[in-house]
């Protein structure tokens, strides 16, 4: 009797764990449904990992404290659809060529690039004519000075880096032409920068020639604070206080960085319904053409 239990339970334990090396084989197969499941699984975690890793390393590592950052501001340009405030371009450039002008140049903007959107041509080649530009040689081998034209580029203030440092105490002053899309936080930054002079607190010392600016990297900074109340009058009538000002430069600025803002805007919103019709056609046109196939019957005669 105890034999016979004995081969019984024998039996019993062997089909048990034939069963369980069955399942784990069933639970680990990618075949069938659960095999899918188990792909979308593996396929998903695996690319979480990656977008994980990807932003992991495309975030800049700055060092807390060092620099404070400037805060998002509510600009009107900033939407999906919302075009560039064409009047506050207006006024920006005004600020800049009366304020910014002295220290900074635009060596990527020609005067052609003002027709359109911040002037007339007439207007635009009034200003280019402001300016003298050196041009030559002539018949006689001699180089010349010429009225600018709107082929010409904006003037800069300097001739050479080296009069820019020695006129600023030694501290190169940026070209302005893409100074928006160079800066992290864009015109966010460049607001917070020309607003956010202050005093130095208690313990901080700059030496001569430098300004307190906590948005500034190190807090100092070369550049003196240059947008005040009623330092410019615009032409339009509206209030230059000095947030209003440097509000019209750094819209300037990103359009000087992106003339093509507001086109680029326009193409893609036609894309977009292009690509919607283009869509919804494509659907109805793979449903036409599998649906046969899709709901036909297959018999196998043995």
């Amino acid at each position: 009797m105890a034999a016979i239990l004995g081969r019984t339970s024998r039996q019993a334990l062997l089909r048990a764990h034939s069963l369980s090396h069955s399942s784990q084989a069933n639970f680990f197969s990618f075949k069938g449904k659960q095999g899918k499941k188990w792909v979308f699984a593996l396929v998903g975690t695996a690319t979480a990992g990656v977008v994980g890793v990807a932003a992991a390393l495309a975030t800049p590592v700055l060092a807390e404290g060092l620099q404070l950052h400037a805060p998002k501001f509510p600009w009107s340009h900033n939407g999906l659809l919302n075009a560039l405030d064409a009047a506050s371009v207006r006024r920006g450039y005004q600020v800049y060529k009366q304020v910014c002008a002295a220290c900074h140049g635009m060596d990527y903007l020609y005067y052609r690039n003002l027709v359109g959107t911040i002037m007339e041509e007439d207007e635009a080649k009034a200003e280019a004519e402001e300016i003298m530009v050196d041009d030559g040689p002539d018949e006689e081998g001699n180089m010349f000075k010429r009225p600018g034209k709107l082929s010409d580029r904006f003037p800069n203030p300097y001739p050479n880096p080296e009069a820019a440092r020695a006129a600023n105490s030694g501290a190169l002053p940026p070209d302005l032409t893409y100074i928006v899309s160079a800066r992290h936080g864009g015109e966010d930054y460049i607001f917070a920068l020309l607003t956010g002079y202050c005093d130095p607190p208690a313990g901080v010392t700059l030496r001569e020639g430098l300004y307190y600016n906590p948005y500034f990297p190190g807090a100092s900074i070369a550049m003196a604070k240059a947008l005040y109340n009623e330092v410019i009058e615009y032409e339009d009538g509206t209030p230059a206080t000095a947030s209003q000002c440097a509000k019209d430069v750094c819209t300037f600025l990103r359009w000087a960085a992106e003339p093509e803002h507001d086109t680029r805007k326009q193409m893609g919103l036609k894309a977009v319904a292009l690509l919607s019709l283009l869509l919804a056609v494509s659907y109805y046109f793979k449903r036409h053409k599998w649906t046969v196939l899709k709901s036909r019957k297959i018999a196998f005669k043995k």
